[in-house]
């Protein structure tokens, strides 16, 4: 294995006070795939007086914080690269299916490696030289590509709740079958899972939406019951039919949409919104006379429950803003026969920023009706005329308009309510009709405005 030189550094500080020190966890998982790895954990006999001692020993080239020195780890900051080091060791008792009641010091890599949860996470490199130390024939399964628990699963996920959720990410993340001992202990384990913090339930399923294909993990999660325990919303879309327009029910439609996403490598926010833009089909759901399933004001619905959904698990703020408003406006049904003021509105109410990722949104949702690709063009002559409205310059906000508040304000229209109708008014007037936008026209469209207003 070709090891980092700032690793083999670090490892002969460690052999010059007769410590050894070993790669561990995803990182030697990723170098074993031929991937590169990104985050270093590293674990080692010494205490972690001892892994202080040795960087400030080491300074200035590296610092360490005793950021987890209860359960043995430090975080060090070395050449520039930050990494943990934990002292080799067991765990006994998990009262609250989370973390370990007690940790004790161990010599033994071997012994550490088995309180990992996945073989494929159970394997080290003993540094400088990257010696494998693989006790649970970890890198046979990565060859069979196959998520097993090191030794029994049921054990395992007693000791944290978020491993079954794991188990699931990372064979979504990495294309893996989970051994079936393993996949047969989650439901068993669900009581456990119930306990773990919602920012990390949040984690694990961001990772999950990041990964190429996110259905991947959500058909286990559904399987075992993972998705009703944490997203009961999109277990209730299951076998909601949507006949005459979609070829799937609404949560296979769901899936569908977010695994476009993915593959497209949309952003975040627009997977998360694909994954969730039609929760609300459950609640808005009615039989017309023809027969045929609708769901008139969905979005409006999903919007609400994508709402409940991403505030529940924590996530940002921002990113719960961004989803929701894709989710509200991704119902828009674009025809070449709407006006340049309704392709002016249609700006206004997504907003600039948000045209792109709408679109995205669309598209997703669009492949997800039948799985297949939209039809060639598909939305092409609406971002077309979009383009054209924005090169033109035209007023989209109230601050584009030719006039302001304090203009209105001298000609006697009273600050409050009568000012903001006024001005939404004049807005309104400037999308219809862009050419009047000019400080006459709207002082005088103003100011007979203020005389009706003024007579209520």
């Amino acid at each position: 294995m070709k090891i980092h030189p700032v690793l083999r550094e670090i490892a002969l500080l460690f052999l010059a006070r007769n410590k050894e020190i070993c790669l561990v966890g995803g990182a030697v998982r990723d170098m074993l795939r031929g991937k590169k790895a990104h985050d270093w954990d590293l674990a080692s006999d010494a205490t972690p007086d001892e892994v202080i001692g040795i960087f400030n020993a080491a300074r200035p080239r590296g610092k360490v914080f005793p950021t987890g020195i209860k359960h043995g780890t430090v975080t060090v900051l070395f050449r520039g690269r930050t990494m943990e080091i934990t002292t080799y060791r067991t765990e006994a008792g998990y009262t609250d299916g989370r973390r370990p009641d007690q940790v004790c010091f161990t010599a033994s890599i071997e012994e550490d490696l088995s309180r990992r949860d996945f073989t494929i996470n159970a394997i080290a490199l003993r540094l400088p030289r990257g010696t494998k130390i693989d006790p649970f024939d970890g890198r046979s399964d990565l060859k069979k590509k196959i998520i097993r628990c090191v030794g029994d699963p049921a054990r395992r996920f007693a000791e944290d709740g978020l491993r079954p959720l794991r188990a699931v990410r990372f064979a979504a993340q990495l294309s893996y079958t989970i051994e079936p001992h393993t996949l047969a202990a989650i439901p068993p384990s669900l009581d456990i899972c119930a306990l773990v913090s919602a920012e990390r339930v949040k984690d694990e399923l961001e990772k999950i939406v990041a990964s190429d294909k996110p259905s991947r993990a959500f058909t286990l999660m559904e399987q075992t019951g993972l998705l009703r325990l944490f997203l009961p919303e999109l277990t209730d879309c299951r076998g909601v039919d949507q006949k005459g327009f979609h070829r799937f029910d609404v949560l296979d439609h769901s899936l569908l949409a977010c695994d476009y996403a993915a593959s497209q490598q949309y952003p975040l926010d627009v997977r998360i919104a694909a994954l969730l833009h039609d929760t609300g089909k459950v609640l808005t759901r009615s039989l017309d006379e023809n027969g045929i399933w609708t769901f008139y004001q969905h979005e409006t619905e999903s919007e609400k429950i994508a709402r409940i959904i991403l505030s529940r698990l924590r996530f940002p703020n921002a990113l719960i803003e961004s989803v929701c408003h894709l989710v509200r406006e991704h119902m828009f049904h674009y025809t070449d026969e709407w006006s340049d003021s309704a392709v002016r509105r249609f700006i206004v109410r997504v907003g600039e920023d948000y045209l792109i990722k709408t679109y995205q949104l669309r598209r997703a949702d669009a492949y997800a009706t039948a799985a297949s690709e939209p039809e060639p063009g598909f939305l092409l002559s609406l971002m077309h005329r979009v383009e054209i409205a924005i090169a033109q310059k035209n007023a989209f906000s109230l601050r584009d308009l030719a006039v302001n508040g304090n203009d209105l304000i001298a000609i006697g229209v009273k600050p409050g309510k009568t000012l903001g109708i006024i001005l939404n008014e004049l807005l309104e007037t400037v999308l219809d009709d862009p050419a009047q936008n000019t400080r006459d026209d709207l002082m005088r469209i103003a100011e007979n405005l203020r005389d009706k207003l003024d007579k209520l």
